[in-house]
């Protein structure tokens, strides 16, 4: 499975600004999606993540700014980001996790990144 983000760039406070990823190779094989964000000096933190079933979960920071879905192929995903704010300033990298049918491994894969930035 291989990730590719698209969508980041420079907006001003309050703006929005839409991510997308898009899954390809055994796509069949992922369960769960999730945005993940690293800004300058700081570790990866956890931003969403969707399941199959489109169960999210939101990182208190962003719940009811930013919305996560999928496609109807579950092999895009998406992150909807609104009333943007400096602090939202990072490379946001999308993961996805999945088990090996034959094997029964689980696997993670993780995108490039793509950079936001947001001005004040």
């Amino acid at each position: 499975v291989q990730l590719v983000e698209s969508g980041g760039g420079v907006v001003q406070t309050g703006g929005s600004l839409k991510l997308s990823c898009v899954a390809s190779g055994y796509t069949y094989r992922i369960t769960d999606f999730s945005w993940y964000r690293m800004a300058p000096g700081r570790q990866r933190d956890f931003v969403a993540t969707i399941s199959t079933g489109h169960t999210t979960k939101y990182a208190d920071s962003v719940r009811d700014r930013f919305t996560i879905s999928r496609d109807k192929t579950g092999d895009t995903v998406f992150l909807q980001m609104s009333t943007l704010k400096p602090e939202d300033t990072a490379v946001y990298y999308c993961n996805a996790k999945g088990t090996n049918e034959w094997s029964f491994e689980e696997f993670e894969v993780w995108g490039q990144g793509t950079l936001v930035t947001v001005s004040s």
